[in-house]
């Protein structure tokens, strides 16, 4: 078999067999076919596409392509959730604690941020001492005591997707559902969850601009991930603006904390519900959406959710504390109200300008050395629909810098949009993919 003919195959608008993709993955993840022949492999998937059966094949050979971790000593059924990404958007922190307090085992791989969305693993570390980087044995003996674990990927979890991800960035290859969808499948199909939800965002903030994109994606996850036997469901939500109000690191854990003491923002609640109904539905926990809505407001009203993270935190070495009192977090030494300079309905944000200007702060990554200032951010005071009169505060913003702060609230600022009327309110959650 040579790489020469399976590039012009691909080329000339021919489907590659499940071998043909085996040794493809196989020989590029040992070193064996250059950069350049992937390159133009993937450059003519980009053009011609990729058949379901394509598209499968390769989820399983990059899933593959490493460790497949084996969680079978864990007992009971294995959830685990995956974001596309967005602003603000910090579900994992108070959504899996909900989950766990309902008896549902959590073992979940996170990644960090780069660029205007944030990392899980960034946020958590807000708190002081906390860690994800744990073995393996250390993650499942904790989600067999506690319920819950998230830890780094490692280097050894679908190292062609990484191999093969890095190319793509630089060749201008990323925007092509099928490999998308295996690049994100391939890590969860590894990571050994027996049900996968998955929050699939779009909008001006999200990865998927269009909605119809969102669900094509969505679509072809939960045909991936059925397909390996893993009972996985979709759920598409909009990003069209921050999720919630926070938008920054240790801002969006102050936030999650507080929506699991019952006073968190509406939309980030409705989230944390839809999303755990579906994982308590998928983990066989609750038979109906009705019961798992109770299931998870009862853990929120009598406080054994905030104990669960508390729990999570102290088990992976962070002060469990700070669950508590969210003083102990890092605290930014400037906090600044930025202040509406005209009057109107707020019609529109944009909703990744607000990302960036978290970013511009030192909230998020520029490369993947950066180091992350886990303080600064933005808390939005007005969100799209709310009128809004010439000096009202539509933000605080927290910076350590004087320059990055005044730099960002222009960009803020920029980033908001005023009119006569509110838009048509759309619907925050889309649609369900089962």
């Amino acid at each position: 078999m040579r790489m020469y003919d399976l590039i012009m195959k691909k080329r000339n608008g021919a489907a590659l067999d499940a071998e043909e993709i085996d040794y493809m993955i196989r020989e590029y993840t040992a070193d064996k076919i250059p950069d350049y022949q992937m390159a133009a492999m993937m450059m003519a998937v980009y053009f011609r596409g990729m058949t379901k059966e394509e598209t499968a094949a390769l989820t399983m050979a990059m899933a593959h392509s490493g460790d497949m971790l084996d969680l079978s000593a864990v007992e009971g059924v294995k959830a685990d959730k995956h974001s596309t990404g967005g602003v603000g958007d910090k579900t994992s922190i108070a959504l899996m604690p909900m989950v766990a307090a309902c008896g549902l085992k959590i073992a979940k791989m996170s990644g960090r941020g780069l660029g205007h969305t944030g990392g899980t693993i960034d946020k958590l570390e807000s708190f002081p001492g906390f860690s994800t980087g744990i073995s393996t044995a250390q993650f499942m003996e904790q989600v067999n005591r506690i319920g819950i674990s998230i830890m780094g990927q490692t280097l050894s979890l679908a190292p062609a997707d990484k191999k093969l991800y890095a190319l793509r960035d630089v060749t201008a290859t990323v925007d092509n559902l099928s490999l998308i969808a295996s690049s994100i499948m391939s890590k969860k199909l590894a990571s050994g969850a027996d049900a996968i939800v998955l929050d699939v965002k779009t909008g001006s903030g999200a990865f998927m601009k269009k909605e119809e994109d969102a669900f094509a994606l969505a679509r072809e996850m939960v045909m991936l991930g059925n397909h390996a036997g893993r009972k996985t469901i979709a759920v598409v939500t909009d990003m069209d603006q921050p999720l919630g109000l926070a938008v920054g690191n240790a801002l969006e854990v102050k936030e999650a904390i507080e929506t699991l003491r019952g006073n968190g923002p509406e939309d980030f609640l409705t989230l944390c519900m839809t999303l755990g109904t579906q994982m308590l539905l998928a983990g066989g926990k609750a038979e109906t959406e009705a019961q798992a809505e109770a299931m998870l407001r009862k853990v929120i009203e009598d406080g054994s959710a905030l104990r669960k993270l508390a729990q999570f935190v102290e088990a992976q070495g962070g002060d469990a504390a700070a669950v508590y009192d969210t003083s102990l977090l890092p605290q930014a030494e400037i906090v600044e109200e930025v202040y509406a300079r005209e009057e109107g309905c707020l019609t529109r944000m944009v909703c990744d300008e607000i990302g960036t200007c978290a970013l511009m702060l030192g909230g998020g990554r520029e490369t993947k050395d950066s180091e992350i200032d886990l303080s600064v951010g933005i808390v939005l005071h007005k969100k799209v629909g709310d009128y809004v009169k010439k000096g009202d505060a539509l933000a605080a913003i927290y910076a350590n810098d004087a320059g990055k702060l005044a730099a960002a609230r222009e960009r803020f600022l920029k980033a908001c949009y005023f009119g006569e009327k509110a838009p048509d309110a759309g619907k925050f959650i889309k649609g369900i993919v089962r």
